[in-house]
């Protein structure tokens, strides 16, 4: 195959600096797709100085030591592009400048992984990714009485992995969900460090007779259909609880949308009874079979609208005034949080006032759709689809089961030809 990327150190030109000097950078070219990059290296030369000692067959002796110096810096950015296959700008740029080791370095591979979240603009993944990472090193620091500057990935073994679980669940009092997401974290930076080949296959500590991620039994999240009743029937005490009220069954009846969602929402989604959007929680983990959710624009639904909404109506303007597109991702990420925060706290006030015990959420409207949509004769296949579930496992572990009213006459029913 002919060769694809070009390496070579130039002069450039086309600006000297105070002291009459160029700065030499190191050029890389790749024919196809045709690309030139500069980047900047250490030396600086004028032309005649340039031409002494690079462009020469033999350079003086006072120029020998450095054209030795710029040879390095070349050679080891042609062994970088050798071994990218395919070869990307990206990764070359990341693997030239870093310093030798950080690829087996936990910390380093942490730092990659919340960057690129980040400029994804998954701020909540890049966050989660922090936590993770801060537990280690709160562990490290535990188990150490320091916080070393390094954690290779071989030092992570099984045991290493048990040590940290028991800190986390005994020592710290984190529950095993926390745990399991700071875990997964951690296993998904060992998978792109073997991807990226800094980690051989023997260092690896997770699965079969090796260290296994807890797996905690989803809670079954959904009220009944007493409480429903109780809850959209019921007269709020404050404005701030109708808010919730109002909300959470808007999240409910609308595919059991989550607060994120309904942010984002525009009122160009809106085609006559039926609104469509994307779940922003799959937009970058399912490109390749990105699925719209239709959601039929109940009566309700209009009136939340009517009564949230922007008045102006334009097309391109967000619905509700939860995030503001003048804002940041990272400050509108933080304004969902206390949005869903605010209306977790007076729903759970207000379905408390109304003798409904327990935890109750957002989350429970989306759980709390699936239930009853099933309950109520939907298929799994519907449900998932609303849900924009792939796997209908997925589907089914939403489900509460059915109430105990509903089996009766399911049984009674049988014999009833």
């Amino acid at each position: 195959m002919d060769k694809q990327v070009f390496i070579s150190m130039v002069l450039d030109t086309r600006r000297a600096k105070a002291n009459g000097k160029f700065p030499v950078k190191l050029r890389v070219f790749t024919s196809n797709p045709r690309i030139q990059k500069l980047y900047p290296t250490k030396f600086e030369m004028t032309k005649t100085e340039f031409a002494s000692t690079w462009e020469t067959q033999k350079p003086r002796t006072e120029n020998k030591d450095t054209r030795l110096k710029m040879q390095e810096v070349e050679n080891k950015a042609n062994k970088t592009a050798e071994g990218i296959n395919p070869f990307t700008f990206e990764q070359f740029e990341r693997l030239l400048y870093r310093k030798t080791g950080e690829g087996a370095n936990v910390f380093y591979q942490y730092g990659l992984a919340t960057a690129k979240f980040t400029a994804n603009k998954q701020i909540g993944t890049s966050s989660n990714y922090s936590l993770s990472l801060k537990s280690i090193k709160d562990f490290l620091t535990h188990e150490k009485g320091k916080l070393p500057n390094i954690l290779h990935f071989y030092e992570i073994t099984p045991e290493w992995l048990e040590n940290y679980e028991n800190y986390m669940v005994k020592t710290m009092g984190k529950s095993r969900t926390t745990l399991s997401m700071y875990v997964r974290a951690l296993r998904t930076i060992f998978n792109n460090a073997l991807h990226e080949k800094e980690i051989e296959h023997e260092f690896y500590p997770f699965g079969r007779k090796k260290y296994q991620i807890p797996a905690t039994k989803r809670v079954k999240k959904a009220l009944t259909k007493a409480e429903l009743k109780q809850l959209f029937e019921g007269v709020p005490k404050t404005t701030e609880q109708q808010r919730a009220k109002d909300f959470w069954f808007f999240s409910f009846i609308c595919n059991g949308m989550n607060m994120k969602d309904i942010a984002n929402l525009r009122f160009k989604d809106i085609n006559g009874e039926t609104f469509v959007f994307y779940r922003a929680k799959t937009i970058n983990t399912s490109k390749a079979d990105l699925k719209p959710v239709i959601v039929y624009l109940s009566d309700f639904a209009k009136k939340i609208i009517e009564r949230y909404g922007r008045p102006d109506k334009k097309p391109n303007d967000l619905i509700f005034s939860i995030i503001s597109d003048k804002e940041t991702e990272e400050r509108n990420f933080m304004k969902i949080k206390i949005f869903t925060s605010h209306i977790n706290k007076n729903l759970k006030r207000y379905a408390e006032d109304l003798g409904i015990g327990g935890a109750i959420s957002t989350q429970w409207a989306r759980h709390s759709f699936a239930t009853t949509a099933i309950r109520n004769g939907a298929s799994i296949e519907f449900v998932g689809e609303a849900l924009s579930h792939s796997n209908p496992e997925t589907t089914i572990s939403y489900f509460a089961g059915f109430e105990e009213n509903d089996k009766k006459e399911i049984m009674e029913s049988l014999l009833k030809f």
